[in-house]
């Protein structure tokens, strides 16, 4: 029979030594592996007690923004649910009503803000297409949940607080400063 390739390799078929059927060497040289492993470093972090150290460009749970004066940022223009390659952003846009100035910056707000936290690849492409910078990816990551509705996050859940009334409650959700 002709071979179809010129890679084939003839299989070695002569038998195996006696330290190879006693499998020795190749105990000795896992042995050997482990050995060297217990004089390194661990990599385990004792997650309560000491905090791991993120990347300056890490990208945690969405945050919606607010100004300066404490209204919200997001007109509702729908941009970052349509950049989101997951599709993982919903929204329903209302107008605002009089008197509600001190609530929402523009004359459109969003009424209806989620994000499916379960098809979110945290690629922040919402953030980039958001021309208000309504929205960002904060250094906090996402909670463990046991049901699939824990994971998808309403308007009033990434809100961030108003500075003038909960400014203990801002410089958390904040985090620590970032290049926006």
């Amino acid at each position: 029979m002709e071979a179809l390739t010129s890679r084939s390799v003839q299989v070695s078929r002569k038998p195996m030594s006696l330290a190879e059927r006693l499998f020795l060497p190749a105990i000795l040289k896992g042995m050997g592996i482990t050995f060297s492993h217990i004089f390194k470093k661990q990599p385990t972090i004792r997650y309560p007690e000491q905090r791991r150290e993120f990347s300056p460009v890490f990208r945690g749970l969405h945050v919606l923004n607010r100004d300066e004066e404490g209204r919200e940022r997001c007109t509702a223009c729908g941009l970052c649910a349509v950049a989101c390659p997951a599709e993982a952003i919903t929204m329903e846009a209302a107008e605002r009503l009089p008197g509600e100035e001190h609530l929402y910056r523009e004359e459109k707000y969003a009424a209806k803000y989620e994000i499916n936290m379960l098809r979110c690849i945290f690629c922040g492409l919402c953030e980039e297409a958001c021309p208000k910078d309504a929205i960002y990816l904060s250094e906090t990551f996402a909670p463990a949940n046991y049901n699939r509705k824990g994971f998808i996050y309403g308007k009033d859940d990434m809100v961030i607080p108003n500075l003038k009334t909960d400014p203990e409650g801002f410089a958390k959700a904040k985090g620590s400063p970032r290049n926006n």
